[in-house]
């Protein structure tokens, strides 16, 4: 399958459930912990802990049906709205947001952010905190300008994404009119939380090549530099885990806040 004929994350779908399985899982040949567990809790842990960004609204923009990147921001914020582009993936947290059977268990990423923080015997606190602090899951339109269409959001403190621009960007074009869009939900002075993926080309969910945009550190830097953003941290962690299941070649976090 060429790269043109790969599925795109927001217009096909793909099966939410498999890909929290294959990426975020705690089973035995689960590879990719160090990246897709360790590294933004490490990260998120350490950025709020500086007690810089805090406020009373932050927009959840991330890929996947995931939670655990919210762990240390539900403390800092009193209201979490998450937008998902994919129906799917709305049910598959709804289902964790209110304790259903059959919900994806995410008790060991929770573990990990509690021993980051020393708190290792706090986990239904941790969890419920999670869930009284999300308030919305809503349904967003990439493709559109007002992403939250018909629905207009005030502008928010902070926007949290996680790998969502490398599953819906086609090209730089679109890389950089997302970043516009995320600009326009801010607030003067709002923090932006970005996790990527960079020299990625594809990845795997189940049965499904889906399509992934190709780009490294400068570009990012470049871009986000050019929609009015100031980069205040860094950080880029080579991958060393193995598997043909995704082909990236290194993750990135970075902190920016938009220009007043």
């Amino acid at each position: 399958m060429d790269s043109g004929s790969h599925k795109i994350y927001h217009v096909h779908g793909f099966d939410s459930r498999q890909g929290l399985e294959d990426y975020f899982s705690d089973k035995p040949d689960m590879v990719f912990a160090e990246d897709s567990l360790m590294f933004p809790i490490e990260n998120l842990t350490k950025t709020f802990a500086e007690g810089h960004i805090r406020g009373d609204v932050l927009l959840d923009l991330s890929s996947g049906p995931v939670v655990h990147h919210l762990y240390s921001a539900c403390e800092f914020f009193q209201h979490i709205i998450v937008l998902k582009a994919s129906d799917r993936c709305i049910m598959e947290l709804k289902r964790w947001l209110d304790s259903r059977t059959g919900a994806f268990n995410w008790g060991h990423a929770t573990k990990l952010h509690l021993e980051k923080e020393d708190k290792s015997d706090l986990l239904q606190d941790k969890e419920g905190k999670v869930r009284s602090v999300v308030q919305h899951v809503m349904k967003c339109h990439p493709e559109k300008e007002n992403m939250t269409d018909p629905i207009v959001l005030p502008p928010a403190d902070c926007i949290i994404s996680v790998l969502l621009l490398d599953v819906i960007c086609k090209d730089q074009d679109d890389y950089i009119r997302y970043l516009r869009k995320f600009s326009g939900m801010l607030k003067p002075g709002g923090r932006l939380l970005l996790f990527g993926f960079l020299g990625i080309t594809y990845y795997t969910v189940g049965k499904d090549k889906l399509h992934a945009f190709t780009y490294d550190e400068d570009f990012a830097r470049k871009a986000l530099v050019g929609e009015g953003f100031v980069i205040d941290k860094c950080v880029v962690k080579k991958r060393t885990n193995v598997s043909d299941l995704i082909d990236y070649k290194a993750i990135m976090f970075i902190v920016a806040h938009k220009e007043k």
